[in-house]
């Protein structure tokens, strides 16, 4: 069972993993045994990150690369294999949303949302599937959301780009499936994160954030996810224990997608 989980002698490549989700993913894979290789949009971030794997005492690779430029990914991804060796594992993690009423939203703004959560995937899962095919396996893993199957306020263009990174996930094990790749998504709920942590302060009264206050109500484990919540899955999804799961995307959310809500 143990052999079933280990990464050891795998290279998995997490994009855009200097902190938050991509970070605990990228650590949980080096608990495993895998070599860690990730990107970051530039120097400054890609320091940070460097930083903090060290501080874990893992022994990670950093790239500065934007995974919206076709050139600059082909050069990371050959590079990675001049430095480490083929990718065995992609996690396509990196993402931006923007908060903006969808008839406030400019078609600039919302282009560039999809172009990082949907054509970056596209554009990097592009670059790596050749070695996988040549090395006979692989497995990719696209970070999806509750918002590849939910619509809410002000997030158009994430939805949007969300639900095209879902059939992007199965699209890719339809057409690559022969070849022992599987790709899968995972679907984060509401984590606590650094980026989320003002909308979970106490408020000055002792009362919960508004929002705070919604999330709990709406997820039937009646709290915020934390990023450990999502290793499992993902050391799951990496490993041979998945091998015969593939186009499956797994919603790590607390129960909130089952969950019609509580009686008012």
């Amino acid at each position: 069972m143990e052999n079933l989980f280990s990464l050891k002698g795998k290279i998995a490549l997490v994009t855009g993993a200097s902190y938050g989700i991509g970070f605990a993913i990228a650590s949980a894979y080096a608990k495993a045994g895998a070599a860690i290789v990730f990107n970051e949009i530039n120097r400054e971030l890609l320091d940070r990150g460097l930083a903090a794997y060290r501080e874990a005492g893992i022994a990670a690779r950093g790239y500065v690369c934007d995974v919206t430029d076709e050139e600059q990914v082909s050069g990371m991804v050959a590079q990675i294999g001049q430095d480490a060796g083929t990718v065995d594992i992609l996690v396509n993690n990196a993402g931006i949303i923007r908060r903006i009423p969808m008839h406030e939203m400019s078609a600039a703004e919302f282009r560039k949302v999809i172009d990082i959560d949907l054509n970056g995937p596209f554009i990097v899962s592009k670059a790596v599937i050749p070695g996988m095919m040549k090395k006979g396996g692989g497995k990719i893993i696209n970070i999806c959301s509750m918002m590849s199957e939910l619509g809410r306020e002000t997030v158009s263009a994430y939805a949007a780009a969300k639900g095209g990174l879902k059939m992007l996930t199965r699209n890719i094990a339809s057409e690559y499936g022969e070849y022992n790749i599987q790709c899968n998504g995972i679907g984060p709920g509401y984590i606590a994160t650094p980026q989320t942590a003002p909308l979970r302060e106490m408020q000055p009264d002792g009362s919960r954030h508004p929002f705070d206050r919604f999330i709990i109500a709406k997820t039937p484990a009646a709290r915020w996810g934390t990023t450990g919540d999502l290793e499992g899955p993902a050391l799951f999804l990496a490993s041979a224990a998945s091998d015969f799961v593939n186009g499956h995307i797994l919603y790590v959310d607390g129960g909130i997608l089952a969950y019609i809500g509580k009686q008012p």
